[in-house]
């Protein structure tokens, strides 16, 4: 996928790596769409990569169609999504708040699979690239998942939930767009310093994996959407412990817990 001219929405973007995603897609010559609530934040984005960013909650069941909308008549058309925006929580299961679990499902998982559903047409529209370069693809879209979706992480139960329910939707969306052309990545990251990390309710402690500037994330979800690989872990190790959760979970639960 050309980056150069792209268009490309970017959720979650006033911060984190949203916010990393927007300025290094801009670096590459694409026009960024960012979009979240804060409008201030999204000024200064603006102001930075010379986007076009929209302030709206994702959670909002018409949001998907609004952003899509506004993408299209800024620029005349969409090339790429990344789908960033979520918010996690710690803690035990049994003491959370009903209406958090509603807020998690809404922001992770079905805010996601409005916007792409909305998205599509535009995305169809495009003419693909020649046939005969694996590039030549009319766009592409990147689901920002979690190593804790492809693990489990008790105490983020609720959040693990909704990243393994996106990266399942990922995998069979790929599939049925292979025919359009259209490129589908899951980026998961291990533990990144974002806002998602201070607000989640428990301190992070663990011995590993340790956080990663959230730039270093972005770099991976900017080459996931260039190159349309299916699935990224970053950093690249942690395939072996979501290849071990899903072979072996008995194991690698009682290693999980053995190491921390």
């Amino acid at each position: 996928m050309e980056l150069r001219a792209a268009v490309v929405v970017v959720t979650g973007a006033s911060r984190g790596i949203g916010r990393a995603t927007g300025e290094l897609l801009a670096a590459r010559g694409a026009r960024v769409v960012g979009v979240a609530r804060e409008a201030a934040a999204l000024d200064r984005l603006d102001a930075a990569t010379g986007g076009a960013s929209l302030a709206a909650d994702v959670a909002d069941p018409a949001a998907a169609d609004h952003i899509v909308e506004h993408a299209l008549r800024s620029y005349g058309r969409l090339d790429g999504v990344v789908v960033n925006a979520g918010l996690g929580h710690a803690g035990d299961f049994g003491e959370m708040p009903a209406d958090r679990i509603a807020e998690l499902v809404d922001v992770n998982l079905r805010a996601a699979l409005l916007l792409t559903r909305a998205c599509l047409p535009a995305l169809r529209a495009q003419p693909p690239g020649p046939s005969d370069r694996p590039s030549g693809r009319r766009g592409g879209i990147v689901f920002v998942g979690s190593i804790a979706g492809a693990v489990g992480v008790p105490g983020e139960s609720v959040y693990s939930a909704t990243k393994a329910g996106l990266a399942c939707f990922a995998g069979l969306l790929r599939e049925e767009l292979r025919a359009d052309r259209i490129g589908v990545s899951t980026v998961l990251p291990g533990v990144v310093t974002t806002d998602l990390l201070r607000s989640r309710g428990i301190p992070y402690d663990r011995r590993f994996p340790r956080p990663m500037p959230p730039e270093r994330a972005a770099a991976a979800v900017v080459r996931a959407l260039q190159a349309g690989t299916p699935q990224v872990f970053i950093p690249r190790w942690l395939a072996i412990p979501a290849w071990l959760a899903g072979t072996a979970p008995g194991l690698y639960r009682l290693l999980a817990r053995h190491f921390g």
